[in-house]
């Protein structure tokens, strides 16, 4: 049955205009993997939690030369990749996330641009930037598209006549090597004396180019290395590393054997949580591309797109860690993982609790508490559109430790939030916060508690 339906299968995306003869072998090798059940699971028993050696404490890397010809050195046998294909649906975008403004007009691609601009200016390197799965035009996008499949008839969606961009989806970020490969970027990057890529999402602010890590990796020679950092409550569900049959290994939750899940959620057992901040070595790229051999776990997504059920099938560029020689965790500080997933995120960006400099955003030394405050906004702030409106200016927020928000509230400008404050507007009542308020440790249900 399976073999029937990868024929048919094949069959109709050999018909397929629109992708190239890469694109068709990598979803078929793809979906063919899937249907043969081939998956490996984990088995609870023989996980084992990663040594230093292992997972390399940040704070114990060597420092960087400080010449700025041994720096300007290795900066040249670095290229830097942004995954610029999360779409901030949540938070109410059509497009990509990474054309939300951040700070002073800047958006993240601004700042990403700006970052690696700064770089090469101060030291004369020539770090190149690439993207993947972008929605503009810059000339190094790196893009793939696969066709979804129609559930019931197991066929490609664009072969049934959806061949509007409904009909296709990217195949996951585990497609950044094959696509570095396919693309010939992968070449002219050894052609040109790279020997890493540094990826990283592009909403995380923290991602940037690190000298520790870099000056490490290239005197150890290890092939991979993915960026981890302490977990915290909030991040129990994120991927972990583990030593596993003497291999370093990503733990997605979706591989917990149901009876384990609370135990992986554990942040005593499970310490650390995968940031996708990863720097892999080219030459160790295109071998194992050549020889077919990255076959990461595959993570079916149905969806229901116009009425249709539709499967795409996907992999994640963490989940390759296993197949490189010498990989490695480092455990990083928390200020490398500052991702904007939702407004809240944002409120933290975009307020005096950081400060831009060079397209750097940087923490604010006055700020004592090393974790960032807690903030819960209702679903009135939940689109950026409406979170924007509802500010005339972000509030000071250095001496904040959680805060709530709940109904139509609207802040005035200049506002400072200390302490623990909750902020709830009555239903049918418009509760606005007047310019100038200072509001510290306090619950406030109305205008009289201002």
């Amino acid at each position: 049955m399976a073999d029937e339906k990868l024929a048919k299968l094949r069959e109709a995306v050999a018909g397929l205009s629109q992708i190239s003869d890469n694109e068709k072998s990598g979803f078929i090798s793809l979906v063919a993997r899937y249907l043969s059940g081939e998956e490996e699971h984990v088995e609870w028993a023989k996980i084992h939690t990663p040594t230093d050696e292992v997972v390399v404490p940040y704070d114990t890397l060597e420092a960087p030369p400080e010449d700025l010809e041994e720096t300007k050195k290795l900066l040249n046998k670095l290229a830097v990749l942004k995954l610029n294909g999360g779409l901030g649906t949540t938070m109410g975008c059509t497009g990509p996330k990474s054309v939300i403004e951040v700070r002073n007009g800047f958006t993240f691609l601004d700042l990403i641009v700006i970052q690696i601009e700064s770089l090469n200016k101060k030291y004369g390197s020539n770090v190149p930037l690439l993207l993947m799965n972008s929605f503009n035009t810059h000339e190094d996008t790196l893009k793939s598209q696969y066709p979804r499949v129609v559930a019931d008839e197991f066929l490609p969606w664009p072969s049934k006549g959806k061949t509007c961009k409904d009909g296709w989806y990217p195949p996951g970020h585990g497609d950044i090597f094959p696509s570095l490969m396919n693309s010939g970027k992968l070449d002219l990057l050894l052609s040109q004396g790279k020997e890493y890529v540094f990826i990283a999402n592009s909403d995380n602010l923290g991602a940037i180019v690190d000298m520790k890590i870099l000056n490490h990796l290239i005197h150890k020679q290890n092939e991979y290395c993915m960026e981890v950092t302490p977990k915290t409550l909030a991040d129990v569900k994120g991927g972990t590393l583990i030593s596993y049959e003497d291999k370093v290994q990503l733990l997605e939750i979706a591989q917990v054997p149901d009876a384990h899940v609370n135990e992986f959620k554990s942040i005593e057992k499970f310490k650390i949580f995968n940031t996708n901040n990863l720097w892999v070595n080219l030459k160790a790229i295109k071998r194992l591309v050549e020889a077919d051999a990255l076959k990461m776990e595959i993570i079916p997504n149905p969806k229901e797109v116009d009425g249709v059920k539709v499967l795409q099938l996907e992999t994640a560029a963490g989940a390759a860690i296993r197949f490189f020689d010498h990989a490695i965790g480092i455990n990083v500080p928390r200020s490398r993982f500052l991702p904007v997933k939702a407004t809240s995120d944002l409120q933290l960006v975009q307020s005096d609790l950081y400060t831009l400099v060079d397209g750097f955003v940087t923490r604010n030394p006055a700020r004592t508490n090393p974790s960032n405050p807690s903030i819960e906004l209702g679903p009135e702030f939940k689109k950026v559109g409406c979170f924007l409106g509802r500010f005339k200016s972000i509030p000071s927020i250095v001496e904040l430790d959680t805060l709530k928000v709940s109904g139509d509230v609207w802040f005035g400008s200049s506002i400072t939030l200390k302490g623990k404050v909750t902020i709830t507007a009555q239903p049918g009542v418009k509760l606005e916060i007047p310019d100038g308020a200072v509001i510290e440790n306090k619950d406030i249900n109305g205008p009289e508690d201002l």
